[in-house]
């Protein structure tokens, strides 16, 4: 079984993909499944649960912004609300969600968090691959990181557009995908996305600023 744990519908800022979109283009590439984790929202993840078949299951996930970088929850079951770091913690173990850091050694994009050895306890898992990371020196230390610490390496996509999708993830054996995570019985693979997807995602994020701030209101 083949799952692809990081990607992004038309929810996030960022995003582009309608949820039916993510799943058809997930099934046409043989996953089993996908993490739909958009940023601070699970309505993506939700919107593509519809769209489940029993041979393909959806993960209802976020990437949340904290003060000291991102967060992926996984397996939630509500909007995560807070926007600390400890306090997203905290909410994802209340919905007994596992939590991973996304591309936490990614110098580029400066929103992974690097923990103290003292914190490690508090999450579950680190991306050791995800494609969009630009220079493979940023996976290799977050599998450093991992090997180090006796964490749980994952890995995703990072997909915003579908010519992306399963360009990352994790084979796993037959079984319940949520407790294979926690187990680490699985296998990363991954190959490294285009620069033009991050620079198309990076134009289509200014733009929606831009427009957002053409029509607020001025006080």
């Amino acid at each position: 079984m083949k799952y692809d744990l990081h990607t992004h519908s038309k929810y996030s800022a960022d995003g582009f993909l309608e949820p039916e979109k993510i799943v058809e283009t997930g099934m046409r590439k043989g996953l089993s499944g996908i993490a739909i984790t958009d940023h601070n929202t699970i309505n993506g993840a939700l919107k593509a649960k519809r769209y489940e078949t029993d041979d393909f299951n959806v993960i209802c996930g976020s990437e949340i912004s904290t003060e000291r970088g991102e967060v992926i929850g996984l397996f939630l079951s509500s909007e995560i609300i807070s926007h600390t770091f400890i306090d997203v913690v905290e909410e994802i173990r209340e919905q007994d969600g596992i939590i991973i850091l996304p591309h936490p050694y990614d110098n580029l994009r400066k929103n992974g968090i690097h923990l103290e050895k003292k914190e490690v306890k508090l999450i579950d898992g680190i991306e050791i691959y995800n494609s969009r990371c630009m220079f493979q020196k940023y996976n290799n230390d977050a599998l450093h990181f991992a090997k180090k610490n006796n964490l749980i390496g994952v890995a995703g996509s990072d997909a915003h557009f579908a010519r992306e999708i399963g360009n990352a993830g994790v084979f796993i054996s037959e079984g319940n995908i949520r407790n294979t995570i926690i187990s680490g019985d699985l296998c990363p693979f991954g190959k490294k996305s285009s620069l033009t997807n991050l620079v198309a995602t990076k134009l289509i994020k200014t733009w929606r600023d831009l427009s957002h701030s053409k029509f607020r209101p001025i006080d």
